[in-house]
């Protein structure tokens, strides 16, 4: 068979010594027997040519590819126009599930090995949408929008991994965690996908839980969890937040699923305060690697790794970072080194991790698109028109803008409803004591008169047009229905 071909970025900082700590006890457990690794150039030094992706067209075509990347931890430039390399990467190749597993360790001691409470879950994370897409503006003197995109068919493909991979390890219960109760109908659809798609997964039990209560239910019981699957944002801030629980982004892999490309990576920071010292902990892009493994149907390979680090661990062997400080520490190299004496040895005070053929349940690439797919959920629905929300820019107060906005509309078949100012009604009722900024949301919808159907957006496109000869339209949003359900949100106070 041919041999597997990886790309491999080191990353910056601690990132080369750790991917070269990680490769070696690869070698060690005879992984390079089926695996190539191809380096591709990625981070601070391409960010520095002025390339704002901070990788070059040969990485990625070469990541293209091979289908598989595994890199260090990278460096996101501060202030300039180059984004995070990391989540460029996840949402050019639409690496659309981050899979991250959170496990105790031996000889990693936390307030819940203290315990005695061993802990053994993951978090699914959609990698794609949400405030990710990093869609922002300035709207006025004072307001800039950051928009929050949530899809029907986004969340069906992360729920989708989340249920087939609980499936294959024997997870009994799923959870999603959401905001729903505020965000109604971004996080509620994300909601209303994960109970349809845990439909087809009748022997797997669904909940979900607010994410803020979430939080709190992990730092009070986290042992309750057997697998939670979130929104992006969401999901990033809780998945470092179980990092913590079993004893930070050192010892937490990460894996970014998608159809065709797939990411593995360590997800703490380039160090740069230890970089070139030899003292930095691999165990979070060791783990990573061995997610990255059984992907590739190598789950000999990693169980014979994981068994040897596990081991290597319960001995007290340890980097700086993490352990028995009464014990010296060691660097780098000699940790892995440990790892590869260990390699063919079992834990004895944990589960070791059993030999697996996972032939059956690994990934296998489908064909190269021939283009950009459009994915759907919804079809065929009815939609109409039903008003228009105009963002304006504007010092006037509520009541003085409400007799604009009245006159404007005087000859339309639109009739002002509402002016909210930062999410809250400030007309045709609200109170003194909210205080406004210069930027109002301002709904129009139909006259009582009007029957929905009888035009599409031209005329809200007028009215907007009308409007901008006197005001600075920051925006506009289409009011429809959708199978006659409303396909907006009230204000705060409506």
């Amino acid at each position: 068979m041919a041999k597997v071909q990886i790309a491999l970025a080191p990353g910056d900082g601690i990132g080369p010594e750790i991917m070269d700590a990680t490769v070696e006890l690869m070698k060690a457990a005879k992984v390079t027997n089926y695996v190539d690794f191809i380096p591709v150039e990625m981070g601070a030094r391409v960010f520095l040519t002025g390339n704002s992706r901070g990788m070059t067209d040969a990485a990625i075509r070469t990541v293209e590819d091979c289908g598989i990347l595994f890199k260090g931890p990278m460096e996101t430039p501060k202030g300039g126009g180059g984004k995070s390399i990391n989540v460029t990467a996840r949402k050019l190749w639409n690496a659309y599930a981050n899979f991250r597993t959170f496990k105790t360790l031996p000889g990693v001691e936390t307030v819940y090995s203290k315990a005695g409470i061993n802990l053994d879950f993951s978090v699914v994370r959609e990698n794609i949408e949400d405030t990710y897409g990093g869609v922002e503006h300035r709207l006025s003197n004072d307001m800039i929008q950051c928009k929050r995109l949530i899809s029907a068919p986004g969340s069906d493909a992360v729920h989708r991994f989340a249920f087939q991979t609980a499936r294959k390890l024997g997870v009994k219960k799923v959870h999603c965690g959401h905001k729903a109760n505020i965000m109604k109908m971004t996080d509620g659809l994300f909601l209303d996908r994960f109970k349809a798609v845990g439909k087809d997964f009748a022997e797997i039990e669904i909940a979900d839980v607010i994410v803020d209560a979430l939080c709190m239910n992990l730092v009070l019981k986290p042992q309750q969890y057997q697998m939670i699957v979130l929104p992006n944002l969401q999901g990033d801030i809780v998945s470092d937040l179980c990092a913590g629980l079993v004893g930070g982004l050192g010892f937490a892999p990460s894996a970014n699923i998608g159809n065709h490309i797939s990411i593995f990576e360590a997800v703490h920071g380039t160090a740069p305060d230890i970089a070139g010292k030899g003292v930095a902990n691999p165990t979070s892009l060791v783990l990573s690697g061995l997610m990255m493994l059984r992907h590739i149907c190598l789950a000999k390979e990693a169980a014979l790794i994981e068994n040897a680090l596990l081991a290597t661990l319960e001995s007290g062997v340890h980097t700086g970072d993490f352990g028995d400080k009464s014990k010296p520490s060691v660097g780098t190299k000699q940790f892995t080194q440990a790892i590869i004496d260990n390699l063919g040895n079992k834990p004895k005070t944990v589960p070791a991790t059993p030999d697996a053929d996972a032939a059956d349940t690994c990934f296998i690439r489908p064909p190269k698109p021939q283009a950009q797919q459009v994915i759907r959920t919804y079809k065929n629905l009815v939609t109409h028109v039903v008003g228009c929300d105009i963002y304006l820019d504007s010092p006037l107060a509520p009541l003085s803008l409400a007799e604009e906005m009245a006159r404007a509309c005087a000859d339309t078949p639109f009739k002002l409803s509402l002016i909210s100012n930062r999410g809250t009604q400030v007309w045709p009722i609200g109170s003194i004591y909210t205080e406004c900024v210069d930027y109002y949301r301002v709904r129009f919808e139909l006259k009582d008169n009007v029957a929905p159907g009888n035009f599409g957006q031209s005329r809200c496109v007028a009215l907007m047009d009308k409007i901008a000869e006197s005001f600075t339209v920051c925006s506009y949003e289409l009011l429809r229905t959708f199978d006659g359900i409303k396909g907006y949100s009230l204000a705060q106070g409506q």
